[in-house]
């Protein structure tokens, strides 16, 4: 009698624990800010993105900086995704809110238009979008 209670505890205690297993989306939306400023950042953004098995869409917003994906999460997580995108040199900004910095080596591989990190450039890029939005 001890034998089937020890058995039926064990059994229910398995169904507990795997009911309580995260289900994984195959089809997840996220968003996050990552840094850039010009339409080859958004080149490079979106390609770092979209290399990560999982990832099924990419696209990134130069007015917005923010990142839109859907991914699966069978195959791949937002930190993975983060990791390449700091890879190229672009920043991040995680779901914490806490900006994650590329590494300099990464930063400085980015085309001289690209410094997304310099004043001087960022203004340049307002004045060539303010021209745009006139024509």
């Amino acid at each position: 009698m001890k034998k089937i209670i020890f058995i039926l505890s064990i059994v229910m205690i398995g169904f507990s624990v795997q009911s309580q297993e995260v289900k994984k989306n195959k089809n997840a939306k996220v968003s996050f800010e990552v840094d850039g400023i010009c339409g080859m950042c958004k080149k490079r953004i979106e390609t770092a993105a979209l290399k990560t098995k999982g990832v099924k869409f990419a696209i990134w917003s130069v007015e917005t900086h923010q990142l839109n994906l859907i991914l699966d999460e069978r195959k791949t997580d937002i930190k993975t995704i983060q990791s390449n995108i700091l890879g190229v040199g672009h920043d991040v900004v995680g779901f914490d809110k806490k900006k994650v910095k590329a590494t300099d080596e990464a930063y400085n591989s980015v085309h001289p238009c690209c410094k997304y990190r310099d004043e001087e450039i960022i203004l340049d890029h307002q004045g060539e979008l303010k021209k745009q939005k006139k024509n």
